[in-house]
């Protein structure tokens, strides 16, 4: 089931264990890989298994399942057509485990029965020296991953005296070769030996990185029982783990000891990585044995994402991420103890640019727009929304000045106080949430709306947004930084323009306190979902209804809904479907309002009950709980102002509804029964917008029903803490033999500009 080598003249590695399993190939190697994106691109792969990800816990026996998931990953990389080799360590555990049960059977089992099972449990051990253990569980781990790997393919085994053409021949063959250092066998390791020139064959980590290198790999991927590589031992108060690692890095980094169950360390999986990456292999350390990732953790690092310490020769111009969301907090402390009024003229001063750089803005607009347009990627929707115009940013001007008018009222503001007992004050007061992440596509406007509410309520502010509008986000996010730093307070909104995928930003949460994402529903769901442990606040979908009622006013209704639907098809605020009272087919206001529809040329798509009353019908809707985003609706019959209710209620999405009637009482019981949002009475569907409500801006319409909900402006991106004010209180003085008593009084609130 394997075969040993031994042979001293072996041309890379001496004493090696081959297991080759069968699970088109041609091979041009090329420079490592600058950025993880490039990753996906690799078409020769190592898998490193460090000791602590195939042994168990009591480090006596592998760990079948962690196992299982790592070989099924690599079945199904080698499946996509790539060239896969395993290093695997777990020969000694194997070894171990096989001989502790030799041992126990070959004592005095009658003994043992005779005296009782407690006897048999305290029978002593001996300690079991390595190499005895990797000669007993070689050929154990290998037929282990022979039956393993034949879960998804067939076995076949070949003998070479040469292990480079050997693996050569097994890669064109489609094979999967299993390579480990047997310790029973293996000379040891010379003392104090580096890895200059020809890596000494000392553990796995140097095997590895040596056979990567031979065999010209794309990628090694070493697992371990850390997360990857940290710049001082993982554990420790201010261990930090390192996303990229360079050359020239490793003089900063402090190792802490090694594995039990391994012999290498840290150091020397860093020292293999560097020398294979000096060799054109990228390399990737992560973690193999936390359960939460080991069944992708494989296919995670081949995708791309940012998993483990990823090793690079090339160092980016500007800061990782990281960095920036740590300048970023940095600097949005001071921003929230600026004065308000401060924190106001910093607001104003970036509406006066806004118009003072009008046409630089629009030139790089312009860029974007005819990159956009060429490409042919972006629906008309999407590049209305990417479109800036003079009138746009003069809106946006003023939208900016009345968030500064509402930032003398944000934080630090009281909203009550208590009399806990005497000379005990309580207060809650307004504070900021802290770190914002906003991800945003397309509209390059979203930028300086969410800087001017991310300044009034003094949080600091990650922006992402997409690459179609990279050339204006980037002039607005200057403009944004020349405003900030008339206070010094520049760093405070950073502008990701690294290669950060969305999902990997969704991984911070020990950076990030809260994430709002600006764009399609597909977007925001793809965000609800990759968020690790931070808040979302927005909403998936726009599924906004306008129903007629059978005692509407037909001008209003026409008006209503031609500005629903006509005004912004693409806005998450538009109707997308139009529920009509039955009583209204076949009247000339039915007509009226499908010839307008037509007159403005939307198409229009029949739901079910719609079509049932119709000879010749639209297209039957294919789902009630569609967004359209462009001149199209869909149209569907209800049987009064409850049934509308229930319809909303079961396809809506809880952002915007409306009904139009000229019976009030009709129109509060509709108002108080949908849970949306926003709910209107005789008014479009478009006022759902932080501007048109007086609040400036928004930063998003939220659909939840906790902290925020609806248009989201400067209130929505503050949170509370509580101030205790004694004078040497203990809760042992309000027991019952305790000297005092609660009183819990309230106390007026002052109405003051906070400092």
């Amino acid at each position: 089931y394997c075969l040993q080598w031994a042979v001293s003249q072996a041309n890379i590695v001496k004493g090696l264990s081959l297991l080759s399993v069968a699970v088109p190939v041609t091979h041009s190697p090329g420079k490592s890989a600058a950025h993880r994106s490039e990753l996906r691109q690799a078409k020769r792969i190592v898998v490193k298994l460090g000791s602590a990800v195939v042994t168990r816990g009591d480090e006596c026996g592998l760990a079948l399942g962690r196992l299982a998931s790592i070989v099924e990953q690599v079945a199904v990389l080698q499946n996509q057509g790539r060239e896969m080799m395993i290093v695997t360590s777990g020969a000694v555990a194997f070894g171990r485990q096989r001989l502790r049960h030799e041992i126990l059977l070959s004592q005095s089992v009658r003994q043992a029965l005779h005296s009782g099972q407690n006897q048999l449990k305290e029978m002593s051990l001996p300690v079991l020296e390595a190499r005895a253990c990797a000669a007993a569980g070689q050929s154990g781990l290998m037929a282990l991953y022979e039956a393993m790997f034949t879960q998804y393919s067939t076995y076949e085994q070949f003998k070479r005296r040469n292990l480079n053409s050997t693996l050569h021949e097994l890669l064109r063959m489609n094979i999967v070769p299993i390579i480990n250092t047997n310790d029973a066998v293996v000379p040891p390791p010379v003392p104090n030996s580096d890895l200059q020139g020809v890596i000494h064959i000392k553990d796995n980590d140097s095997l590895a990185a040596r056979l990567a290198v031979e065999m010209k790999a794309d990628l090694l991927i070493a697992l371990s029982d850390v997360e990857g590589l940290y710049d001082s031992p993982p554990g420790t108060d201010d261990a930090k783990l390192i996303d990229i690692f360079y050359p020239g890095d490793q003089q900063s980094i402090r190792y802490g000891s090694k594995s039990k169950v391994g012999i290498g360390g840290m150091e020397a999986k860093v020292k293999s990585a560097l020398w294979a990456l000096q060799g054109g292999t990228s390399v990737v350390i992560a973690n193999g044995t936390d359960p939460k990732v080991t069944g992708h953790v494989i296919t995670d690092i081949v995708e791309g994402k940012k998993v483990g310490t990823f090793f690079s020769e090339v160092k980016p111009a500007g800061p990782t991420v990281e960095q920036q969301t740590e300048m970023a907090r940095q600097a949005g402390r001071v921003l929230a103890n600026l004065h308000p009024d401060e924190r106001g003229e910093i607001i104003c001063r970036l509406a006066d640019l806004l118009t003072e750089k009008k046409e630089e803005i629009l030139s790089a607009n312009k860029r974007d727009l005819e990159a956009a347009a060429s490409s042919g990627r972006l629906s008309q929707p999407l590049l209305a929304r990417l479109s800036l115009s003079s009138s746009k940013l003069n809106s946006l001007a003023i939208g900016l000045r009345q968030i500064a008018i509402s930032s003398r009222y944000s934080v630090g503001q009281v909203l009550r106080r208590t009399r806990v007992a005497n000379n005990l004050e309580l207060e809650q007061i307004t504070v900021p949430i802290g770190v914002l992440l906003v991800i945003f596509e397309s509209r390059p406007d979203c930028l300086p709306q969410v800087s001017a509410l991310a300044i009034a309520s003094g949080n600091s502010l990650l922006l992402k947004g997409g690459k179609e509008a990279a050339n204006t986000n980037r002039i607005l996010h200057q403009l944004t930084q020349e405003a900030l730093s008339i206070h010094g307070v520049k760093d405070a909104i950073q502008l990701v323009s690294t290669r950060e995928e969305v999902e990997d930003l969704c991984r911070l949460d020990k950076m990030i306190d809260l994430i709002i994402p600006r764009g399609s529903s597909q977007l925001v769901r793809d965000i609800q979902r990759a968020a690790k442990g931070i808040p979302v606040l927005g909403h998936s979908e726009g599924i906004c209804h306008v129903y007629i009622d059978s005692e509407a006013c037909i001008e209003k209704a026409i008006d209503i809904i031609k500005d629903s639907k006509c005004d912004y098809p693409a806005a998450c605020n538009a109707m997308e479907t139009l529920l009509l009272n039955k009583d209204l087919l076949r009247t000339p206001m039915f007509d009226q309002i499908v010839d307008m529809l037509r007159v403005e040329q939307v198409k229009i798509h029949a739901g079910p009950r719609f079509a049932s009353y119709l000879t010749f019908s639209p297209s039957e809707v294919k789902s009630l709980r569609t967004e359209y985003g462009d001149l199209e609706c869909c149209i569907e019959v209800v049987d009064s102002m409850q049934d509308a209710v229930d319809h909303i209620h079961k396809y809506g999405s809880s952002h915007t509804d409306v009904i139009v009637t000229e019976n009030e009482e009709t129109a509060e019981q509709f108002m108080q029964q949908v849970d949306s949002a926003c709910v209107f009475w005789n008014a479009s569907s478009r006022f759902a917008d932080g501007y048109r409500f007086g609040l400036g801006a928004e930063v998003g319409i939220s659909t939840a029903r906790i902290h925020a909900r609806g248009p989201v402006g400067l209130e929505g991106l503050l949170t509370t803490k509580w101030v205790l004010r004694g004078e040497g209180h203990t809760v042992a003085d309000f027991s019952e033999s305790g000297s005092m008593k609660y009183l819990h009084e309230n106390i007026p609130v002052p109405h003051r500009i906070p400092s």
